[in-house]
């Protein structure tokens, strides 16, 4: 007869072999990163369109701009970039009536900047969402500086890898530390964020990619040393691996963000507002998490504990994953 102890041993473990394959099956179906549909009036009623979007392992998202009826479309060409699609193309039309939305925005977590310039120097700019994937040319517009702060919410909440990377950081650290090395890990991020959005940096997205995989990893069998008693440069200084792997981390939506671009005029502002929704995401996360674990401990402290274990192969087990996976377009078959 199995031992009831070693029952919950397969049990807590059986769970964290579906949450991996779910994980690993599903993260880049959830990776936030943002579309650009610039529209730019070339002449009267004539309109050049650049519609740029991301490229997720290896896959085109099925987006596509719909313009009011009376617009004719001319078909342009498609180039591929570092983990970017753009398509150019041109509309006849006086686009002042009608409406502009993004066909298949509702089944993504992707965000959209729409901005749309005239030639009588008129300049309109729209965030469209799943929830919200059009808007009515008649109306005034609903872009509002603070849904930059909500871009940088879901970064950290729907980006499965800085989420796992925050859990990562609550298993690894003490509380008194937790705040600091968050922290840390934001400026890391804001730096390079930064430097994209003002043209100062543009690197290839996946070797960026396998990095934040790769550091994650790292990151799991940091929190497995710690806990045979080992210790490490991450134990010991917590903080400054907090801000290199932060640098490493923000390279990844840098680049993104440096190919897809972002509407002229309001790149400080988007800036300030992302880095501030992704420290307010970071805290909402760590915070559930720390409450979390604090209930385990008062039902059971070894439910803590075997939820910390399960949750940390989770993390290496998904990171793995995505190391293999990522590394896959590199490995020449013969």
């Amino acid at each position: 007869m199995i031992p009831p102890k070693r029952i919950w041993h397969i049990v807590w473990l059986g769970l964290g072999l579906w949450l991996t394959s779910f994980l690993s099956i599903n993260a880049y179906a959830h990776e936030v990163r943002p579309a650009f549909l610039k529209i730019s009036e070339s002449q009267t009623h004539q309109f050049d369109v650049t519609w740029k979007q991301p490229v997720l392992g290896g896959k085109r998202l099925k987006l596509k701009p719909i313009f009011p009826e009376e617009c004719v479309v001319t078909e342009g060409d498609i180039s591929f970039g570092s983990g970017t699609l753009a398509e150019r193309s041109e509309i006849s039309c006086d686009l002042k009536t009608g409406r502009i939305a993004i066909e298949g925005l509702e089944r993504t977590l992707t965000d959209v900047f729409v901005e749309i310039n005239y030639l009588s120097g008129e300049t309109r700019r729209e965030v469209l969402k799943p929830a919200s994937i059009g808007f009515d040319l008649e109306s005034q517009s609903s872009a509002r500086t603070s849904q930059y702060l909500w871009i940088g919410v879901e970064h950290i909440i729907f980006g499965w890898d800085h989420l796992l990377f925050v859990i990562g950081l609550v298993l690894l650290v003490s509380r008194k530390q937790i705040i600091g090395v968050a922290t840390a890990f934001t400026l890391a991020h804001s730096i390079t964020l930064a430097l994209a959005s003002f043209g100062l940096l543009r690197l290839p997205i996946r070797p960026i990619e396998i990095l934040i995989a790769m550091s994650i990893v790292l990151l799991a069998v940091e929190i497995m040393r710690k806990k045979r008693g080992k210790t490490g440069l991450s134990i010991e200084k917590p903080y400054l691996i907090g801000f290199l792997i932060g640098l490493i981390h923000g390279c990844g939506f840098a680049s993104a963000l440096s190919n897809i671009g972002l509407p002229k005029g309001t790149e400080l502002l988007a800036l300030l507002l992302f880095n501030l929704g992704v420290e307010i995401g970071q805290f909402v996360i760590i915070g559930l998490f720390i409450i979390l674990l604090a209930l385990l401990t008062k039902i059971n402290f070894n439910y803590r504990q075997r939820t910390e274990i399960v949750a940390t192969y989770i993390i290496g087990g998904v990171a793995m994953f995505w190391v293999i996976q990522r590394l896959s377009d590199y490995i020449v078959y013969t």
